[in-house]
């Protein structure tokens, strides 16, 4: 299996949620960007340690528990959009 068709879906994930933050289309508090966070920081943790690139793989791995975390907490304060 070709290693770019895990890191290609997971870098849109991000970029996506990015953009629509920036455009005020999607809060970058709300439910959906934080899952798109997740979801494109897993799969690019996935994409790093097949292609063995450690800064990478700790980038993703600190970017995907925040984010988790971030999710965790807004949810169990109610706050989730």
């Amino acid at each position: 299996m070709d290693p770019l068709l895990i890191g290609l879906p997971g870098m849109a994930l991000i970029l996506i949620a990015f953009v629509l933050d920036d455009f005020h289309k999607l809060s970058v508090d709300s439910k959906s960007s934080m899952m798109m966070n997740i979801a494109g920081a897993g799969l690019l943790t996935v994409y790093a340690y097949i292609i063995m690139s450690i800064p990478f793989i700790i980038l993703n791995l600190v970017w995907f528990f925040f984010a988790a975390y971030k999710l965790y907490d807004s949810v169990k304060d109610g706050k989730s959009k």
